[in-house]
């Protein structure tokens, strides 16, 4: 059996391993994402993005962007679309637009994640759970 991109096990997952966000004096914020294999291999993906609301979410979902990218390059692409937080049954939904890319197919996937004290974070993780079933798919059958 060839091993999945990445060189990950069948049946393998990426793990959220590491997230940093920072908000910096010039207004400014950066965002860093780690994700990683059982075997220890990172791929990192940072952004730096304006300190605001709009602009702190879309700085950490393109850092997580960046570092799956990392994983799938070059057989496949992300685009990040959109990103909103929005307050739904007393609590805070983000969620996340991204096209996808695999040779010659596009697709749209969205994701969201539940958050209550840190949007930004939440931003991250909602990317991981738009391309979750995705990737599933695409590492099954390497």
């Amino acid at each position: 059996m060839v091993a999945p991109i990445g060189g990950a096990p069948s049946g393998e997952r990426l793990r959220f391993k590491d997230f940093l966000f920072q908000r910096l004096a010039s207004g400014r914020c950066r965002s860093k994402v780690v994700l990683a294999w059982a075997d220890g291999r990172q791929f990192v993906g940072e952004a730096d993005g304006v300190t605001s609301q709009a602009g702190e979410l879309r700085c950490s979902a393109h850092a997580c962007v960046q570092a799956l990218e990392r994983v799938v390059q070059p057989e496949m692409g992300f685009e990040l679309l959109g990103v909103k937080a929005v307050r739904a049954f007393d609590a805070t939904v983000v969620i996340v637009s991204l096209a996808a890319r695999q040779a010659a197919q596009a697709s749209r996937l969205v994701g969201s994640y539940l958050t209550e004290t840190d949007p930004p974070r939440g931003a991250a993780l909602a990317v991981l759970n738009a391309t979750n079933r995705l990737l599933g798919n695409f590492f099954a059958t390497r």
